[in-house]
């Protein structure tokens, strides 16, 4: 499983990079999570708003920082 966690490094950025880590420990999935912090790779991948998280390439989350609960949602 591929996570991506776009975002320029505002601390709700460095928040969901957190909360996918942690949310990935609590179900104990085989998952890589990246940080994409280039503007220009935010934005050749259509997101608008940050922070973002994808998983597999699909887009979950934009513009708000999800709880953990609802990244783990996703991850399922």
């Amino acid at each position: 499983m591929e996570i991506k966690i776009y975002g320029t490094g505002c601390p709700k950025c460095t928040k969901l990079y957190e909360l996918a880590e942690l949310a990935v420990q609590d179900l104990g999935v085989d998952a890589e999570i990246s940080k994409v912090s280039d503007i220009m790779e935010i934005m050749n991948a259509g997101i608008m708003s940050t922070p973002a998280l994808t998983v597999n390439g699909e887009l979950k989350f934009s513009g708000s920082l999800p709880s953990r609960d609802e990244i783990k949602a996703v991850i399922k």
